[in-house]
């Protein structure tokens, strides 16, 4: 069985812990995370762009000149999408970019990106994660001590406190995220993934319970 060192908020080594064999398996399905991760970024768009066709557009409800016998190529309507002003020709329309993907395949997905995060030495494991006032300094400190090279970190506490979220919000290209809600996309999209031990153990949980549901519920 596979086991992990926990750090301090200190960034010293305090403990090791064992990591359930059931989800750290070593095994990453490439095809479902592209998939996971296509589908959350799809989710994410609000599909708003619209533009007017020849119908839409204001004015040209007169005919600009006769249809025959001015030497001159017919015309309807002066918002004919030919003419500079006039409609747009099959452009975007509001509609939903919205992707659905069934329970079972989004927790598998997690499964592989936690794999391939432990796979990458990209995972830390925290003892505890907390700071007494919601100060940027405060939570800064932590981020030093832990002395990462990478820029990109990711916090993932069993519980957002408001403190802890007030802290980390204005240091650069640092976040954190609750166990609860944690997506395939978060885990992958940083360089350190960074969890307490409570919050390793709540997605943990969540994946287990996951992996026992029907394909398709």
């Amino acid at each position: 069985m596979d086991k992990i060192n926990v750090l301090n908020m200190q960034g010293k080594e305090v403990d090791k812990i064992e990591l359930n064999p059931v989800i750290f398996d070593g095994k990453i399905n490439q095809a479902l995370l592209h998939q996971a991760v296509v589908a959350y970024l799809s989710n994410q768009r609000k599909g708003l762009a619209c533009t007017k066709t020849r119908g839409e557009v204001r004015g040209g409800g007169k005919k600009p000149w006769r249809q025959k016998g001015t030497g001159r190529a017919r015309v309807g309507s002066i918002r004919s999408p030919l003419w500079r002003g006039g409609g747009v020709t099959f452009g975007p329309k509001p509609h939903s970019y919205h992707k659905d993907l069934p329970k079972k395949m989004k927790v598998l997905a997690l499964k592989s990106a936690l794999n391939a995060k432990l796979k990458d030495k990209e995972m830390v494991i925290l003892d505890s994660l907390n700071v007494n006032f919601p100060k940027t300094k405060e939570f800064f400190k932590i981020v030093k001590n832990l002395n990462f090279k990478e820029k990109r970190i990711k916090f993932v506490a069993e519980k957002l406190e408001s403190n802890l979220k007030l802290a980390c919000r204005n240091i650069e290209k640092v976040e954190i995220k609750e166990a609860e809600t944690l997506t395939t996309y978060e885990a992958l999209d940083c360089k350190k993934l960074i969890f307490t031990k409570d919050a390793l153990r709540k997605v943990e949980e969540r994946i287990e319970k996951g992996l026992k549901t029907k394909i398709g519920t």
